[in-house]
């Protein structure tokens, strides 16, 4: 659960509220005037959203083109056609 602390914490105890992201991995929510204003969190823990969200997108595409498209491979068929895309970006950096 996030820490809720007023934005002038982020001036008056930066150390603090760096040191509790780091060691807590859980964010820091700022706020101004009662309201929440920003979130401060590691760069590890924004690395992670970055990367969750980017794998969140990627399920998404595929559950839209599951949805708008018949075709179909076997499990088979998608490691053959990954093995050969690796093969082939393996040759092109030995050149």
């Amino acid at each position: 659960m996030p820490q809720i602390r007023p934005v002038s914490d982020l001036r008056n105890k930066f150390a603090e509220i760096s040191r509790t992201v780091h060691e807590t991995k859980e964010p820091v929510v700022l706020t101004k005037n009662g309201y929440g204003d920003m979130v401060v969190f590691s760069y590890e823990a924004y690395d992670k959203l970055q990367y969750d969200l980017g794998v969140a997108m990627k399920l998404r595409e595929a559950e839209v083109e599951s949805a708008t498209t018949k075709e179909r491979f076997t499990h088979d068929e998608v490691m053959r056609s990954l093995r050969a895309r690796l093969k082939e970006t393996a040759v092109e950096q030995d050149v």
